[in-house]
């Protein structure tokens, strides 16, 4: 007991085998059972999970046949509420801890098993959490409903249930009605509804009314500043395709917290889209110093290894997130787009599914599933599931140039894509995968100019490498070389990782050493003759260099 308290788990475990080889003989039953509990609990400290459910089944065992002895045994007044009685292990919290084993060595179903089994009258807001937890992760929603509003019932500021029942679809309205009470005799809880307000409209994926929600609530002096709302808001940005908005926040929150790991394989996945890979891999070593234990680090890790093209890498990093945490959505479409990159897009669209079933409002596991069908051509598969896409999220910006990329592989379809992709861009004007996708189009059709216009009223209030590398393309091929050559520079400058706009620069270089040679022989001939010479170079090879980007979802 004196070892329990003082929290020595490797005394225990090699003192405790000797007594309960001899505990017939030493201890009482009840000795014994607190015994069997002491030992289980210094072997689920030290990860023997397997070895701590034995014992705690054994110390049930054992206090069952305690409680039989006592019904037996005769009273004597107050004699079964003794202090050693009442000092004993709750076989409730004996239950949970065996659940918990069954957690780690992910038997959810035995968990749930040994948690159905206690009455639920003597269930606590923790066991009914995480009996609630794993309803919800087995796909049995109505009792996993039951269990968060039983949380409620009990806490009603418990925000872990009230996410977990606006991730199951309960109306935002109807949960708010279940903290009513507390928010109005507590002193500082008007947030609360608002907060409430703002996660509903995260789980109905309506991310710019959740974006204005959670705006209002930073303002307001008790929770400026808050790094959880900070985390939200930048996963929105990302969610609604706001790349600048969400880095942005997402620092903020790192500044206030310089050991926050929530949120940071979103983080990390950005800067290394952006190309800034050096900033990955200082953020993939400061998570690690703080924890190994969660998926993020491993996921950081990962992104850098996959922008690096060390794919085979990026998968194992990937597998090892999914390992510590298997509904980390990140590192399913980490490992999901790793695979897709190795060839095995069948194993793919596995992962993609996946990551749509845990989050079923973010476009960005849609567009890796739909990138997995045109990558093995299946175009019928992929216009289904756009279609699906547009119809559940609603059109905007974002779906629209979805079903755009999907249209835009079938010649029949081309027009269709024009309209969305415009459409989208009157939403969104500087929607850089719409962009992206127009300029493709326009690339096709040899509109050259049209493309030059987009492109630099994308470029006028930001900064992209792909924008500026397609720019360089089509000025290329209106023979406005200098210009290109200045794009590919900026795109350079931006991520010094793009092969394209390295080849296209490359590309002009090779081209204008053997015009600058002929220039300088018309010149000697022109001062041999006297003649004017014409030293304007051909524009006929112009037309090859306009380079078609296929960009969107995790590349």
């Amino acid at each position: 007991s004196l070892l329990i308290k003082a929290q020595s788990y490797a005394c225990q475990l090699n003192l405790q085998p000797l007594y309960l080889t001899f505990c017939e003989l030493l201890f009482s039953p009840a000795q014994k059972y607190q015994l069997l509990v002491y030992h289980a609990d210094s072997l689920f400290h030290d990860k023997e999970y397997r070895n701590a459910v034995s014992k705690y089944t054994m110390a049930l065992q054992q206090k069952k046949a305690l409680s039989k002895t006592s019904k037996v045994r005769p009273s004597t007044g107050n004699s079964a509420s003794t202090p050693q009685s009442q000092c004993l292990p709750s076989e409730i919290e004996v239950k949970y801890k065996m659940a918990e084993c069954y957690t780690m060595l992910k038997q959810d179903k035995d968990a749930i098993a040994i948690l159905d089994g206690i009455p639920s009258r003597q269930r606590t807001p923790k066991i009914n959490m995480m009996l609630a937890n794993l309803y919800k992760k087995a796909g049995q929603e109505r009792p996993s409903v039951t269990s968060y509003k039983e949380v409620l019932r009990q806490c009603p500021l418990a925000l872990d249930a009230i996410l977990g029942l606006l991730s199951l679809s309960v109306k935002g309205a109807e949960v708010a009605s279940m903290t009513m009470n507390v928010i109005q005799t507590v002193p500082n809880l008007d947030w609360l509804s608002v907060w409430i307000k703002a996660y509903a409209f995260v789980h109905t994926g309506d991310n710019s009314r959740a974006i204005n929600t959670i705006c209002s609530l930073e303002k307001k002096s008790l929770l400026r500043d808050n790094v959880d709302l900070l985390g939200s808001l930048a996963d929105l940005y990302f969610r609604a395709g706001d790349s600048k908005n969400s880095v942005l926040k997402f620092e903020q929150a790192q500044m206030l917290d310089p050991y926050l790991i929530k949120g940071m394989d979103v983080y990390g996945y950005l800067l290394a889209r952006e190309g800034r890979l050096e900033d990955v891999e200082n953020l993939g070593c400061r998570l690690f110093n703080i924890s190994d234990q969660h998926a993020e680090p491993w996921v950081v890790s990962g992104c850098h290894s996959f922008y690096s093209k060390r794919y085979s890498r990026a998968l194992y990093l990937g597998a090892k997130a999914i390992q510590l945490n298997s509904n980390s959505v990140q590192a399913l479409l980490l490992k999901g787009a790793a695979l897709r990159n190795m060839g095995r897009v069948q194993e793919a669209i596995i992962h993609f599914r996946e990551a749509i079933r845990l989050a079923p409002c973010r476009l960005d596991c849609y567009e890796g599933l739909i990138e997995c069908y045109l990558a093995s051509n299946s175009i019928r598969e992929a216009m289904v599931m756009a279609n699906n896409v547009y119809k559940t999220l609603g059109a905007n910006a974002q779906t629209l140039t979805l079903l755009a990329t999907v249209c835009l592989e079938d010649p029949v379809t081309q027009e269709k894509a024009k309209t969305l992709l415009d459409k989208a861009l009157a939403q969104r004007p500087d929607y850089i995968k719409a962009v992206v996708k127009k300029a493709e189009l326009l690339s096709r059709e040899q509109k050259y100019e049209d493309g030059i216009a987009l492109l630099r009223n994308a470029l006028a209030n930001q900064s992209d490498c792909v924008l500026h590398r397609i720019l360089g393309d089509f000025l290329v091929a209106v023979n406005e070389y200098q210009e290109a050559m200045d794009q590919y520079s900026i795109a350079l400058s931006l991520d010094p990782n793009d092969q394209k706009s390295l080849e296209g620069m490359q590309k002009m270089e090779k081209e204008e050493s053997p015009t600058d040679a002929t220039q300088e022989e018309d010149v000697d001939d022109m001062e041999g003759s006297g003649e004017e010479g014409d030293l304007e170079g051909s524009d006929s090879e112009a037309a090859q260099w306009a380079d078609q980007e296929q960009w969107f979802g995790m590349q």
